[in-house]
């Protein structure tokens, strides 16, 4: 059964205003801080450009490339993507409440709660994959709908075609393509898998999915050893798998909550969305999968755009209830974006962020500062070295190499690391006989080198508790096995 009562006409004036305004706000703040340990990562891999990399396809190395290429060093132009698809997410939300049967002033309160929510402020100021993800799973939605909603099969096209580029930026698409489709396959409309487009958008997808398939099989499927690690915990956003629901209540801000929960009942049993309920299945099995599993909480947020959308007409009937609804619901908009804004973005002086409690409500802002600082601090422990010949630097994690290779100076050792990506572009030649290892644990240095000497720990001079404060700088000597041995057991996937 599909829904072909006509839609309102698309509140595009007001939609753009909503989502230029994001996009301007997440420009203007674009510079502040620094580089996020991920977005080193990033530009990393872009210099190494593949169809894959042991923690992600190729689409996010690539943007770094192509930003860095043209304006190397520029953080504004880094993340100007990611302010581009917030915004595009905004417009997406707003659609979704068209296809939904909002109205204009339904489709208005979409975007504006949607631009309001931690989630896509915070995740649209980094380059990342969460940022893209959020936008495509947006798009899929949106063609699903329109699928539904009108038994037109070539919309199975489109479905698949934002399915496959989003397959090149996280595999997670692929777990909201396989929900709704067994949602459909429970609830209905069936009739469309009976479309000949259906095997067309499949295709399309897996013709975009299938380089980097044979990337991860090539190389020993390390992904799902990163994924099997991040359940563990070994993630700075990792949490207990308890915190997966109850953390949806704080990504899109509390007062939001009503919004999305009216929004996720109707469409479980609102009679005007029966056509759509499959999307109500997908959610709850995708909230499964992601206990089981062990997800991090923000992967069942993408989830957001459509469920807002969702919630938006709800919402609106029951401010046109009275003065005070309407003020009450104001309120709920205006007071989640400031302190979502406050948390989620580099608005307070990084001086006195360690006065406040963001870094510990937004583990990435504590992930943006301090870099310089921190290669000034490695660069100073490497120039005590007698001499360069045969010493390199070695990090526990890709943010220290990042930012090694990022501000590094030309005199500084070449720089290895240790975990994901930077692993397979190791190890150091045989060549070198002293490294100064960063980040390490006494454990994993102890009996792998004849001398391990602990020099410094770094020091952000911030007061700002990130991964890398108070991590140790040593001076290792004489490896006691051949580096490709050695390599093997500092190896870090996670």
């Amino acid at each position: 059964m599909t829904s072909a009562q006509p839609r309102s006409p698309f509140a595009w004036r007001g939609v753009l205003l909503i989502a230029g305004a994001v996009t301007l706000v997440l420009f203007a703040l674009s510079g502040r801080y620094g580089y996020h340990r991920d977005e080193l990562y990033f530009l990393a891999c872009g210099r190494h450009l593949a169809w894959g990399y042991p923690d992600q396809p190729p689409l996010v190395p690539l943007l770094a490339r192509a930003m860095s290429g043209i304006a190397p060093g520029s953080l504004v132009l880094l993340r100007l993507p990611s302010d581009l698809a917030a915004g595009g997410t905004v417009v997406l939300t707003a659609a979704i409440a068209r296809e939904l049967g909002a109205g204009r002033g339904g489709q208005l309160l979409a975007a504006g709660t949607m631009a309001a929510s931690g989630f896509l402020l915070g995740s649209g100021h980094l380059l990342s994959t969460t940022t893209f993800g959020l936008t495509l799973w947006a798009g899929l939605i949106l063609c699903a709908l329109r699928l539904i909603r009108t038994g037109d099969g070539r919309w199975w096209l489109a479905a698949g075609l934002v399915t496959g580029i989003g397959l090149l930026d996280n595999v997670l698409i692929v777990f909201l393509a396989v929900t709704v489709m067994v949602g459909v396959a429970v609830l209905g409309p069936r009739p469309i898998f009976r479309s000949g487009w259906l095997l067309v958008g499949v295709v399309i997808a897996a013709a975009l999915w299938t380089p980097y398939l044979v990337w991860q099989a090539q190389h020993g499927w390390p992904e799902l050893t990163i994924g099997r690690a991040i359940a563990n915990g070994s993630s700075g956003t990792s949490a207990p798998r308890w915190q997966i629901p109850v953390q949806q209540f704080l990504l899109a801000s509390p007062l939001l909550a009503p919004i999305w929960i009216a929004g996720l009942v109707r469409l479980c049993r609102g009679e005007a969305l029966r056509w759509c309920r499959a999307f109500g299945v997908a959610y709850f099995l995708l909230l499964v999968i992601f206990l089981v599993t062990g997800g991090k909480p923000y992967y069942l947020a993408n989830m957001f755009p459509l469920l807002l959308a969702a919630g938006a007409e709800p919402a609106l009937d029951w401010a046109r209830q009275s003065a005070d609804h309407r003020r009450l619901l104001r309120i709920a908009v205006v007071f989640s974006a400031i302190p979502d804004a406050l948390i989620t973005l580099p608005i307070v002086p990084v001086g006195s962020l360690h006065q406040t409690p963001i870094v510990a409500m937004n583990y990435d802002a504590g992930e943006t500062v301090a870099w310089p600082t921190y290669v000034r601090q490695v660069s100073a422990v490497a120039d005590r070295l007698p001499q360069r010949q045969g010493v390199a630097i070695v990090t526990s994690n890709y943010g220290e190499a990042g930012a090694l290779q990022r501000y590094g100076s030309a005199r500084l050792p070449p720089v290895f690391g240790r975990q994901n990506a930077y692993y397979l572009w190791g190890p150091p030649p045989a060549s070198v006989s002293t490294v100064v290892a960063v980040g390490f644990d006494r454990a994993d240095l102890t009996g792998r080198f004849a001398s391990v000497q602990l020099v410094r720990r770094l020091n952000n001079q911030l007061d700002v508790d990130d991964d890398e404060q108070d991590a140790p700088v040593w001076i290792c000597r004489q490896p006691t096995a051949p580096w490709p041995r050695l390599w093997r057991r500092l190896r870090r996937y996670g």
